[in-house]
């Protein structure tokens, strides 16, 4: 065979999984998917190069979890306060913040090409529910967390808003990649 008539072939055979990958519509079906094509075309998909669907509670646990392991340094690290007391004062500077968050949560999940992250549904049309959910759950943990571990004290809103804002940064990029990492 020719190296024209292998490259003619690959696309079709890609083609043919990608149609069957999306026409998967649980888990158990991807996971039988992935092991065919592991197991009979010798191919091995590994945790990277599948296709992420949907968003579920288990996608949310997924974002905790990164958010989690990335936020335990901000809720310790008295430099945290410090750079939400700087937002504080300068407020451009947090919306900044909030900006390059957003952008690189969107850069991670929809640009990078770690996964193939398919968007399925949206919050009020617009808004992909993956993205929300990515910039949420770590939100919501920095509010907990920092305020739990006493980081921060509401007497003093602008500065916890601040402070919130300089811990979601590395949590979103970590919410962001324990959702995605996993493929589900």
């Amino acid at each position: 065979m020719s190296a024209d008539e292998t490259d003619g072939e690959a696309p079709e055979v890609a083609e043919l999984l990608e149609e069957l990958t999306r026409a998967t519509d649980t888990d158990a079906e991807r996971e039988l998917v992935r092991e065919t094509v592991e197991t009979d075309l010798d191919i091995d998909v590994g945790v990277f190069g599948q296709v992420v669907v949907g968003y579920d509670r288990g996608d949310v646990s997924e974002a905790l979890l990164g958010a989690v392991v990335f936020g335990v340094p901000m809720f310790v690290e008295g430099g945290t306060t410090e750079v939400g007391e700087h937002f504080a004062a300068s407020p451009l500077a947090a919306l900044g913040t909030l900006a390059f968050t957003v952008a690189v949560v969107y850069g991670i999940v929809y640009v990078a090409d770690i996964q193939d992250v398919r968007v399925t549904r949206r919050v009020l049309g617009v808004v992909p529910r993956r993205l929300v959910g990515s910039l949420a759950v770590p939100l919501v943990a920095a509010v907990v967390g920092l305020t739990l571990w006493g980081r921060i004290a509401w007497t003093e809103p602008a500065v916890a808003a601040g402070s919130v804002v300089a811990a979601h940064l590395p949590m979103a990029v970590g919410a962001a990649l324990g959702d995605i990492l996993p493929g589900t």
